[in-house]
């Protein structure tokens, strides 16, 4: 979800050793990108549209989702079912093998605020994130919260007080539950136990200057943000070192690592505050040197 700031304050150009190709234009407002079975996933909000994006570029509407803000992500197999936070309803909502949505969870009982981001780990807990007040709605800035929703549907509350929580990724060993906090300028991680509940929260990265919104892992550990006012994604390490950033023409909502070798950056990006009657969403790629962990 986009942080409000009003304007980008480090507005740049591409570095020319950073070859950034345009994937898809015309968004809405993509958000949530993933790499799944060989395709991007991503959510344009604006449009309420589920979108793949195979090899050959060419976009296909996969489901309508009447919700403002949604994101995704996949059960573990062998059930394999995709996720969707549908935030504006305040339910979590699985996607059956005929395409049909269907209500897995329901959110309201913890908060009546939309809800944000998803993200699933290998037992099929699902953490979902909401920011704690209706942004689009202008209701001034309250603390965030994260729940857990267990495979067999039960919900409940697992944290409080996180700064507008954006991104999130659990580390393949399915030990550490990573939270982009946008208003805190950092990266706060948590110890998953063994009944999917959350302890040891501590600070996994400060990065200060900036607002972390879609995160993702690489194979080495380390993690990439998009950044919507510093127009920019960003590579960093646990306990904060910069180890890599691309600049870009607009704002970064969220990223996630993928292609066929898991070398492609996959940005989601538009101008923001979003130009009156346009669509300057895109879907960007630029190659990396560390893959990330393909699904």
């Amino acid at each position: 979800m986009p942080d409000p700031h009003p304007t980008d304050p480090h507005p740049s150009d591409p570095h020319p050793a950073d070859a950034v190709r345009t994937v898809l234009s015309g968004l809405a407002l993509g958000e949530s990108p993933r790499w799944h079975a060989g395709q991007v996933w991503l959510c344009d909000w604006g449009a309420q549209e589920l979108i793949t994006v195979g090899s050959d570029d060419r976009p296909t509407v996969v489901a309508a989702v009447p919700s403002f803000p949604f994101c995704i992500d996949w059960l573990p197999e062998p059930d394999g079912r995709l996720l969707i936070v549908a935030g504006g309803d305040r339910r979590l909502l699985r996607r059956e093998t005929n395409g049909t949505l269907t209500p897995y969870a329901d959110l309201r009982p913890l908060s009546d605020r939309p809800w944000n981001e998803v993200a699933v780990d290998g037992r099929g807990n699902a953490y979902v994130n909401g920011i704690g007040y209706d942004l689009m709605g202008g209701e001034a800035p309250a603390p965030g919260l994260l729940a857990l929703v267990t495979p067999d549907g039960a919900v409940r509350r697992v944290a409080d007080g996180l700064a507008f929580p954006n991104g999130m990724a659990v580390t393949p060993d399915g030990s550490t539950l990573i939270v982009a906090e946008s208003h805190a300028a950092r990266l706060t991680a948590f110890t998953i136990g063994p009944g999917g509940e959350l302890t040891d929260r501590r600070v996994w990265a400060e990065v200060a200057g900036s607002a972390p919104d879609g995160i993702s892992l690489d194979a080495e550990g380390a993690v990439w943000f998009a950044d919507v006012p510093g127009r920019c994604c960003v590579r960093v390490r646990e306990g904060g070192e910069v180890l890599r950033r691309i600049a870009f023409d607009r704002g970064c909502f969220s990223c996630a690592l993928g292609g066929p070798d898991g070398r492609t950056l996959f940005v989601t990006a538009a101008r923001w505050p979003p130009p009156q009657g346009t669509r300057t969403g895109r879907l960007l790629a630029v190659e990396v040197d560390v893959p990330g962990r393909l699904r």
